[in-house]
């Protein structure tokens, strides 16, 4: 019998946290659970975690820079950072950072990976607003 994916991956509160139609806390699994806890290690400015000060990714040091290469890398470069300190159950593949087409205040980040147990992709996009 193929293992439990939540046993695997793990299972912990739906992020962003809200209520099931139960109202009970909604929880997550599996690839799920690794995808959310990508997003919640990106949007956590290191610091606001109670009991691990450095979690999380300095993104919110980069609101008041200009859109260029330079920022765009330097995101790029703490984005890596982040994933690979604070997320161990994924590889991660690449991190593109663009400038968003839409707003010119603002990038896109794509982030490709690979769930280290069982080989499958995943991919997740995050809107940056830079005010510069």
């Amino acid at each position: 019998m193929p293992p439990d994916p939540g046993q695997i991956f793990g299972r912990g509160i739906a992020f962003p946290p809200h209520l099931d139609q139960t109202g009970q806390w909604a929880f997550s699994s599996a690839a799920d659970n690794v995808r959310e806890s990508i997003r919640l290690i990106l949007l956590t400015e290191p610091g606001e975690r109670i009991m691990l000060p450095d979690f999380g990714a300095k993104l919110r040091s980069f609101i008041f820079q200009a859109n260029t290469a330079t920022t765009r890398r330097a995101i790029q470069d703490e984005i890596g950072r982040a994933l690979q300190q604070w997320e161990q159950r994924i590889q991660l593949d690449s991190v593109d950072v663009q400038a968003d087409a839409s707003d010119p205040q603002a990038v896109v980040a794509t982030v490709n990976y690979t769930l280290v147990a069982n080989q499958s992709p995943g991919q997740i996009a995050l809107s940056i607003q830079l005010q510069g």
